[in-house]
C-alpha cells in the first residue's frame, strides 16, 4: 500500500485547509458591504473599478497606504484602481483641490505620499492655498504653475464631480472603497483593514463572474 510521506502531508494539509476556507469565504450585503443606490457609472466598463475615497487629513487613510500598495501588487489584471478625495468639509475641499492640482500638473506620484507624511508625521498645517503652494514648491512645482492649476476650470470641474460623487456614494467617513460603482465597504463595516481587502476581493470576483 502506497503511503504519502509524512513531510508531504505536513505541507499539503495547511494548503488544502486554506483552499477550502478561501472557496467558502463569502460576505453579506448590509454587514460587510452595502449597495450604492443607484449604482454609479465607472470610467472603463471593461474593467472592474476599485475606488478608494480618502482625505489627506485622515490618519486612518495615511496608515492604509502601505496596505493599498501591497494589495495593488496582487490585484487581478481586470481591476482598475483609482483614488478620489472625499469632500465632507471645508478642509477636505482644499485637500481635494490639492490632489487634482497634482493630477493636472502630472506630479501626483511625487506629491501624494509626501503630502500625507507632511501632515501626519511632521504635523504641518497644509490647509490653505498659500501653504500648499509652498509645499508643492518644495517638490519642484513652480509656484505660478501651481496657482494657475489650483484655480483652473479643470480642477474646479474635478472638485465638483468629487463633491457630487461623495454624496452619491453615500460616504460619511473615510477610508472607504467603492467596487465597480455598486458596492461600498470600509474597515468599519468589514471590522478591520485586512478583512476589508478580503471583502474587496470577494466583490471583485462577484463582478468578474457577472461580466462573463
Amino acid at each position: 500500500m502506497n503511503k504519502t510521506p509524512r513531510f508531504l502531508l505536513a505541507l499539503l494539509l495547511p494548503l488544502l485547509a486554506f483552499s477550502q476556507v478561501a472557496r467558502a469565504e463569502s460576505f453579506d450585503e448590509g454587514i460587510e458591504y452595502q449597495l450604492v443606490t443607484p449604482a454609479q457609472a465607472t470610467d472603463d466598463p471593461d474593467k472592474v473599478e476599485v475606488l478608494e475615497l480618502f482625505w489627506y487629513g485622515c490618519p486612518h487613510c495615511y496608515h492604509l497606504e502601505p496596505e493599498i500598495q501591497a494589495w495593488l501588487a496582487t490585484k487581478p489584471d481586470n481591476v482598475e484602481f483609482r483614488r478620489m478625495p472625499a469632500i465632507l468639509g471645508q478642509s477636505w475641499g482644499i485637500h481635494a483641490r490639492a490632489f487634482y492640482t497634482a493630477e493636472v500638473l502630472g506630479v501626483l506620484d511625487r506629491i501624494h505620499e509626501p503630502l500625507f507624511a507632511a501632515i501626519h508625521e511632521q504635523n504641518r498645517h497644509l490647509n490653505t492655498e498659500e501653504s500648499l503652494q509652498g509645499f508643492f514648491a518644495e517638490h519642484g512645482v513652480d509656484p505660478e504653475e501651481f496657482t494657475k492649476a489650483f484655480n483652473s476650470f479643470t480642477v474646479e470641474s474635478k472638485y465638483r464631480r468629487a463633491l457630487s460623487l461623495t454624496k452619491k456614494y453615500g460616504i460619511d467617513g473615510v477610508p472607504a472603497i467603492i467596487v465597480n460603482g455598486k458596492y461600498r465597504t470600509s474597515a468599519t463595516l468589514a471590522e478591520g483593514r485586512e478583512r476589508m481587502f478580503r471583502v474587496v476581493d470577494f466583490l471583485v470576483q462577484k463582478e468578474t463572474g457577472a461580466a462573463k
